[in-house]
């Protein structure tokens, strides 16, 4: 197996309500490959779809089964300590529950979490040892 993941999926409780969160409340662009029920936002190598969560566990075959942290984070990576805290400010005011302020960490970066309008944890880190290219891709 090639050493590529191309696409996560979110299962969202509400579709519309979470595609408003990502669409209208932080500005990202909908790819037109979106179609009803799957939504998809490129991200410069990667994508992430919303789709909604009963459908996506029928497709795994699995139930679903919340837990309080399910051991998986998705990361933002700023350019400044500053633009952590704006970060965090802005997704407040959309609705989502910052579960850890901005604050100085353990490895020398800079980062907090908020978990989005569906539960999914999400950190906004500044990392001063990381590198971020031209198109804000980690150089790593």
């Amino acid at each position: 197996m090639r050493q590529k993941l191309s696409l996560i999926t979110l299962g969202v409780d509400n579709f519309e309500r979470s595609v408003n969160f990502y669409e209208k409340g932080l500005g990202w662009k909908r790819s037109p490959k979106s179609v009803d029920g799957l939504a998809l936002f490129p991200l410069g190598g990667i994508t992430l779809a919303l789709h909604p969560r009963q459908e996506l566990a029928e497709d795994t075959t699995l139930q679903y089964n919340p837990t309080e942290f399910s051991g998986l984070t998705l990361s933002y990576n700023a350019k400044s300590e500053k633009e952590v805290d704006d970060v965090l400010k802005e997704v407040e005011t959309l609705g989502a529950a910052i579960i850890k302020p901005a604050q100085k960490v353990f490895w020398g970066g800079y980062s907090g979490y908020f978990k989005d309008l569906d539960g999914y944890v999400i950190e906004v880190a500044y990392n001063p040892f990381w590198e971020l290219d031209e198109n804000d891709n980690l150089v790593l």
